[in-house]
């Protein structure tokens, strides 16, 4: 199993989904986490703040993948997805999350803390990690390589 760096941040309607998350990460031998916080309940940020950590960490290369928890992780994702190269999906269920990896090559996952409980929040996260872009749908590889390049141009085309 190939070895990821995976940035985490939340804020805190998201703290104790990210924390779930982040243990559940630091058990697993192939999988560096850089935790960007909040620490505590007692020092919030808002998404605002600290979607951008992970999304220039993913930008950079410095994280192979991240996560986002905020309260519905829709703001998350919005503020990740401004960031040339990243790739944000909220997920509250299983299927979701393996298909925003299968489909969109997600590499970001974004959860609400006021949505999924933190027993979901994990599983939701080790089925994003454990499948890889077109798998289980390579009837549909071409179509979705296309599609992805498709995006990567749109994308080139509005970021500059």
């Amino acid at each position: 199993m190939e070895k990821l760096t995976i940035a985490v941040a939340s804020d805190l309607s998201g703290f104790p989904l990210k924390e779930a998350v982040v243990e559940y990460l630091r058990g697993l031998d192939h999988i560096t986490v850089v935790d960007y916080g909040i620490e505590s309940a007692d020092a919030p940020q808002p998404y605002t703040a600290q979607a951008p950590k992970v999304a220039e960490a993913v930008q950079n290369g410095s994280a192979d993948r991240g996560i986002l928890v905020c309260g519905t992780g829709q703001g998350m994702a919005i503020v990740a997805n401004k960031y040339k190269g990243v790739y944000a999906v909220v997920a509250d269920s299983i299927f979701s999350a393996e298909r925003g990896k299968i489909i969109n090559n997600a590499n970001v996952l974004t959860m609400g803390g006021w949505i999924t409980a933190p027993f979901l929040g994990v599983q939701i996260v080790e089925a994003w990690l454990s499948v890889a872009f077109t798998e289980k749908m390579e009837h549909k590889k071409e179509f979705l390589t296309k599609n992805f390049n498709i995006v990567k141009d749109i994308e080139e085309k509005n970021f500059r």
